[in-house]
């Protein structure tokens, strides 16, 4: 018998947001083949969320090249859709130009101490 998954991890492990997804996805455990198998062939609404959002915490920050923490500092509390995500990216505020750099710097440092770590 294959492992289920709450929805919330289900939408968790494909990179949506749950509220966005379909009700039937929404209300119904699904099983670890199932999750395959919408990997491997996502239905048309998995695509459209997944490109075109709304986005969840740590795709939208991916998506912005900053941490979670960042996005909680810049008071950014509502998922946004790929629209949102863009007009960002385009003209960045300034508190998105400064959490990128502190982004940046933190991956530098924890990459710097990997390698030690190493040697």
């Amino acid at each position: 018998m294959s492992q289920t998954l709450k929805p919330s991890t289900a939408a968790q492990k494909l990179g949506i947001l749950l509220t966005a997804a379909p009700e039937d996805f929404q209300n119904t455990p699904i099983t670890r083949d199932q999750l395959d198998v919408l990997r491997a062939d996502p239905p048309a609404w998995l695509v459209d969320l997944r490109r075109n959002g709304p986005f969840p915490r740590e795709v939208t920050a991916a998506k912005l090249g900053i941490s979670n923490s960042g996005l909680r500092r810049a008071g950014i509390t509502e998922p946004l859709d790929a629209d949102q995500v863009g007009a960002l990216l385009a003209d960045p505020p300034e508190w998105l130009v400064h959490e990128r750099e502190v982004h940046r710097k933190v991956v530098a440092e924890n990459a710097r101490l990997k390698d030690e770590q190493k040697h």
